[in-house]
């Protein structure tokens, strides 16, 4: 698998791209590429397909996913700091669905400043970083119905976790 499997596939239906984004990001990870496989979940994240497409019921918006590559990296030592990237995809995303993109952008930086909290934030830029509760309101606002009840699940699950593990 190259990432042809998604550059051969821009004309396709938007659903078949966000399957092969998910399952490229997936065979990205088992090779032990991390930051490719964020590259590539995020590529499906940022898909525009609908919110009433059959593939989101048996594919969810990637946010687990996302969260579980963070977590589950085995140092802090990404090819890129994960979270100064989202921070700067939310502050700086044009074109088609901007708002929906940053939504999601700052919905995943939030998984990441939760579950790697060690990660440095990009302190050069002036950037104000949103509360849980703002990036609650930018996906009711823009992203797919239920999408906000998605993420907080996702963030939620991870904050039991941490909590059991803590002890």
């Amino acid at each position: 698998m190259s990432h042809r499997c998604l550059t051969n596939l821009k004309s396709a239906e938007r659903a078949v791209f966000y399957h092969s984004a998910l399952k490229y990001g997936h065979y990205l990870w088992q090779q032990g590429h991390s930051g490719r496989a964020i590259l590539a979940l995020t590529r499906a994240l940022y898909a525009d397909v609908a919110e009433n497409d059959p593939i989101l019921k048996q594919w969810p918006l990637p946010y687990g996913a996302l969260k579980w590559i963070i977590a589950n990296h085995s140092s802090t030592d990404f090819p890129g700091n994960p979270r100064i990237s989202f921070q700067h995809q939310a502050t700086r995303l044009r074109g088609e669905r901007q708002c929906l993109r940053r939504a999601r952008a700052w919905a995943v930086w939030a998984l990441i400043c939760e579950t790697r909290p060690e990660l440095e934030p990009d302190r050069t830029q002036g950037i104000i970083e949103p509360t849980l509760e703002s990036i609650e309101t930018l996906l009711h606002a823009h992203a797919h119905t239920g999408e906000s009840v998605l993420w907080r699940s996702v963030l939620q699950a991870m904050l039991v976790t941490d909590s059991r593990t803590a002890h």
